[in-house]
Order: structure tokens, then sequence, then C-alpha cells
């Protein structure tokens, strides 16, 4: 009987779950499903550029899985743009921290609110 999986803290959930190619009827495309915590592994380590530790440390699992979870993340979304398939981000064993849905918490270091004010 494999282990069960850990619950990994995420402190972001997306405004919209699902991306796909323009001009082509969603009901026509294959679709890729990216968890949560996939996505959380992708905005700490890409879009803040933490390391494996630090990042691992936030969501609460070994550097290992975290690896595991990015990884597997990176695999999707590239399968999702090479082969115009649409990416919908939902589920996943996750715990919701203290962030808001939909927006990053006032305090995080993201790339894109450097220099943005509110």
């Amino acid at each position: 009987m494999p282990r069960p999986i850990q619950t990994r803290k995420i402190e972001f959930v997306p405004r919209v779950n699902c991306f796909k190619p323009v001009g082509v009827p969603l009901t026509r495309l294959q679709e890729t499903a990216l968890t949560l915590d996939e996505l959380e592994a992708l905005r700490l380590a890409d879009l803040n550029g933490l390391y494996q530790e630090a990042a691992a440390e936030k969501m609460d699992i070994s550097r290992s899985a975290f690896a595991r979870t990015l990884e597997s993340a990176r695999r999707k979304i590239a399968d999702a743009l090479i082969h115009g398939k649409s990416l919908r981000m939902e589920g996943g064993p996750v715990q919701a921290g203290p962030g808001r849905a939909g927006i990053c918490p006032s305090d995080c270091p993201c790339r894109h609110r450097r220099g943005w004010r509110r």
C-alpha cells in the first residue's frame, strides 16, 4: 500500500482556473490538469526565485517532494504549450494558508510586484 500524500500548504489560489489557446473552443481541446500545489511550487521557485529548500519549507514538505512537484508542474505546462492543450488549475492535496484567494500576500516578493503600487 503506498504512503498517503502529505498535505501541502499554499498561499495563493488563482482567480482564474483555466487557460486555453485563443480561437479554439474549449470543447475541442484536450486538457492538462495542474494541481494547486504544483502551481504554488512554480510560483515560489520560478516567480519568487526561491531556492528549493526555502520553498519546500514554505509548503511544509521535503525538498525532494518539492523537486518532484516542480518537475511535474513544468512538464504539464510544457505539454499544454507545445501541444496546444487547455490548462486547468484545481485540486490537489492542499491546505490554504494566510494568503488571499487570487491575490498575493502584501509581503509577497514576486518579481511582478517590484515597483508596483496599490
